[in-house]
């Protein structure tokens, strides 16, 4: 792991990852450098919470026929803070690139952007809150096999099929989950 950050990779938690918070997850990692790692789950939605229900919450108008897209719990740093992962086609000023075609925005205007027909990303997620690693932190996680890492791709990151994204992560890896157990070792 050394010198190779996971900017733009999905993380899939293994079985026994030890916390409950982030069991069957998977995480786009959004920054990665020496000193942190940020990253929002695409998988763990807030049941009964849609979009267009917050954005109403939030007043942000909306002119656009929205779809009833649930909200997402992105991790358990910050949960009141909104993050936005959309398609890079819509860039606001504070747009930060996660991976190729995908950016993270955290700013009202993207929420504004979302409400409306154009110039709005042509696909987005919202999620509450992050994940959120020290210095060297994820490395030993991954070293002691608390995840897997996998190339991001749009079904992955904006699909509403939130039960089946992480078999589908492994899936790319040519995984079945079924023979995947909590006990790890080293070769």
């Amino acid at each position: 792991m050394e010198g190779a950050f996971l900017s733009g990779q999905m993380l899939i938690a293994m079985p026994g990852i030890g916390d409950p918070r982030f069991e069957r997850s998977l995480i786009l990692v959004c920054a990665h450098d020496h000193d942190h790692a940020m990253g929002v789950a695409v998988n763990r939605p807030v049941e009964g919470l849609t979009v267009p229900d917050l954005l109403e919450r939030l007043e942000v108008r909306t002119t656009a026929e929205m779809e009833d897209d649930l909200v997402l719990m992105g991790g358990p740093v910050e949960m009141e803070r909104g993050f936005v992962l959309h398609t890079d086609d819509y860039r606001a000023e504070h747009s930060v690139n996660v991976a190729d075609g995908l950016a993270l925005t955290t700013t009202r205007e993207v929420l504004e952007a979302m409400g409306r027909q154009a110039p709005s990303p042509r696909r987005a997620v919202l999620a509450l809150g992050y994940a959120g690693w020290g210095a060297g932190q994820l490395e030993r996680e991954i070293r002691r096999n608390a995840w897997l890492t996998v190339e991001a791709d749009e079904a992955l990151v904006f699909d509403a099929d939130h039960e089946t994204k992480w078999s589908r992560a492994l899936g790319k890896l040519g995984i079945d989950p079924k023979f995947l157990s909590a006990e790890a070792g080293e070769a």
